[in-house]
């Protein structure tokens, strides 16, 4: 249970730094371990429909679109959805592509009643490599950590 308290310690430090208004900010291995022994824990993965059929998915994660493609217009439902999936008193873990979506996301989920929200730094993809792509630098694809193909 120590190294639980450890990763949440790191993480609430993460966003007192960075003053975030949510709980905290993770990497995606810290995710991970929270989401393997933390049962009431859920992973929000707030990429659009299109990513994660042909991006791929987190086994497990619920998905909630931030915003919808094409045009990645904002989810007008995105609340709505979210509290049917996920209660407002669990640990929530947003994740999107590279952690700018999620943040939003954990941003609006704190603001409307979820006690327990925390942002997955990296994302899905994280960073671009020197050629353009992502999926190779860091986040959680980059991190051999689980996932399959849409």
């Amino acid at each position: 249970m120590s190294q639980i308290n450890n990763i949440l310690m790191a993480a609430k430090q993460r966003a007192e730094s960075l003053q975030l208004p949510y709980s905290g900010a993770l990497l995606p291995e810290e995710a991970f371990t929270l989401l393997q022994n933390v049962p009431a824990a859920k992973l929000v993965d707030v990429r659009s429909n299109a990513e994660w059929n042909f991006v791929g998915v987190i086994p497990g994660a619920v998905n909630v679109e931030w915003k919808t493609f094409p045009g990645m217009i904002d989810n007008p439902h995105f609340l709505e959805q979210l509290k049917h999936q996920v209660d407002t008193e669990s640990l929530v873990m947003f994740i999107c592509r590279t952690g700018a979506r999620s943040d939003q996301a954990a941003r609006t989920a704190a603001a409307n009643g979820f006690s327990d929200c925390f942002n997955v730094l990296e994302g899905f993809e994280g960073d671009k490599d020197g050629h353009g792509h992502r999926g190779k630098v860091n986040g959680w694809k980059a991190r051999n950590l689980p996932w399959a193909q849409g």
